[in-house]
């Protein structure tokens, strides 16, 4: 078993390759769209003296434990041909799937955003003051300055979107060739019994997220180096 899943990997089996290259394009595409979003609110909920703040904060903090499955279930609704986005004919696509995982990492990276940016803040408050910044300006400043620990919290959410299984396969429903990832492959091998596939994907996704790790951990230890 554990044979013929290193065959696998060894020969790069074409099942294989096709299955790790979805995962990643709808993982990535996922992740931008959601740094778009979070990067920018983290900022300001981190920035903003809104009465709404707190409520924000509960909020986003709340949505970090999204349970995958509701969230699938809800996309899955919209997307039906009886809900509102119906006629966008996304249901058992790429790019339902897409939506499922930035909705979910969405939260997240605004949370850690928001950590990131407010405990910079505190330290060049009184400075921005001196310059009399506007909002904006502030947000960009600690943007630059915060740059590597923003990427960290950008490996943090592909990481999360990478290892997604409930939502990716309401919504995608896990069609071979067209919406089957890492994940949603491992758990139908896994229940037909062929777990070499299952098994060598298995293998490929723990190397990825502990290449994420890695990756991060070099980042905080480069900027500590630079930075101190």
């Amino acid at each position: 078993m554990f044979n013929d899943a290193w065959e696998l990997l060894r020969q790069w089996d074409s099942s294989l390759i096709q299955i790790i290259a979805r995962s990643l394009h709808v993982s990535g595409v996922a992740t931008i769209i959601a740094l778009g979003v979070g990067l920018p609110l983290g900022a300001w909920v981190a920035l903003t003296r809104s009465r709404m703040r707190g409520a924000c904060i509960v909020v986003l903090n709340t949505c970090m434990g999204l349970p995958p499955v509701v969230v699938g279930l809800v996309i899955y609704l919209l997307l039906s041909r009886s809900g509102p986005l119906g006629a966008l004919g996304w249901l058992f696509t790429a790019k339902a799937m897409i939506v499922a995982q930035a909705v979910l990492i969405t939260p997240i990276i605004a949370a850690l955003t928001r950590q990131v940016i407010e405990d910079a803040h505190v330290e060049y408050r009184d400075w921005f003051a001196s310059l009399r910044l506007s909002v904006w300006q502030t947000v960009a400043a600690l943007i630059r300055d915060c740059r590597f620990s923003l990427v960290t919290v950008a490996l943090a959410g592909f990481g999360r979107a990478v290892a997604e299984v409930g939502a990716v396969m309401i919504v995608g429903g896990n069609i071979n060739g067209f919406t089957r990832v890492m994940t949603t492959s491992i758990a139908l091998e896994t229940s037909k019994g062929d777990l070499p596939l299952a098994l060598a994907l298995g293998g490929v996704l723990l190397a990825l997220v502990l290449a994420l790790n890695a990756i991060a951990h070099a980042i905080k230890s480069y900027a500590a180096r630079t930075y101190g």
